[in-house]
């Protein structure tokens, strides 16, 4: 962990923003030059607070409309079948997130689907990464919020 001042705080809002703000743009808008703009991007990149850059996509546009929540529950918690089911699991491309869970549910995956049909397919790949207990999918009707931009405003 590192100490994140204002000048951090306000970095990474904007990146989260835009990734591809020009560095003289950043640096202005925080108030710095750009050399040591440049120099805390690079500072918070090697401690590992940015992990990636990378282009957000319209899953409209790329006709995978649907999002289903797929809720999973298994009578086995040793180390070999986690190890199965999470390769397994991480291996399919339809799942965009993954959660191992407290409470009633074991796992939680986050897939996005063209349709019903396509979800099916899934389905069938999905029970045959690992013996599982009970498979429940839920079906988003509408979003009403998406960001990946976690809340970093100055302390």
């Amino acid at each position: 962990m590192i100490d994140l001042d204002h000048i951090d705080r306000r970095l990474l809002a904007i990146l989260q923003e835009d990734a591809t703000v020009p560095i003289a743009d950043l640096a202005e808008r925080v108030g710095l030059t750009q050399t040591p703009c440049w120099k805390r991007i690079k500072r918070l990149q090697d401690s590992g607070v940015i992990t990636a850059r990378v282009a957000l996509l319209d899953r409209e546009a790329l006709d995978l409309p649907l999002t289903v929540f797929v809720a999973v529950k298994t009578g086995r918690h040793d180390e070999e079948w986690l190890k199965l089911f999470a390769e397994g699991a991480k291996a399919l491309p339809e799942v965009v997130e993954f959660y191992r869970m407290s409470g009633e549910v074991d796992y939680l995956l986050k897939v996005v689907v063209k349709d019903i049909a396509a979800y099916d397919r899934f389905y069938k790949r999905l029970i045959a990464t690992a013996p599982l207990s009970d498979v429940s999918s839920s079906f988003a009707m509408e979003q009403i919020k998406f960001t990946t931009a976690l809340p970093v405003a100055p302390t």
